[in-house]
């Protein structure tokens, strides 16, 4: 037999899977065009359809504070387990923490 591939998005066939009425490439211009400042929480929540900048399956779901900016993309330091790590992500994968 030959051993599976451990690539970075194996086994996500259902963490990065789309709904039904979900389906497309563009997603909603209010999640894009969203400005998030220093200090704001947010959830990550991966748009699959958008490759660019994905998030590793780790981090699905989990809640992070934006840092700063890096182009478009925002800077986000999340908790997991004792290590704080920091992520690149675009808005696309960003959901706004409501308060």
């Amino acid at each position: 037999m030959v051993k599976a591939s451990q690539g970075p998005r194996h086994r996500t066939r259902k963490i990065l899977k789309k709904k039904v009425r979900e389906k497309g490439a563009v997603p909603p211009l209010s999640l894009v065009m969203r400005k998030y400042s220093v200090g704001d929480k947010v959830y990550i929540k991966p748009n699959p359809a958008i490759h660019d900048t994905l998030p590793h399956r780790r981090y699905v779901g989990k809640v992070g504070v934006v840092e700063g900016m890096r182009g478009r993309a925002y800077v986000v330091k999340v908790h997991l387990g004792s290590k704080e790590k920091k992520l690149i992500i675009y808005p696309e994968h960003l959901r706004p923490v409501s308060q």
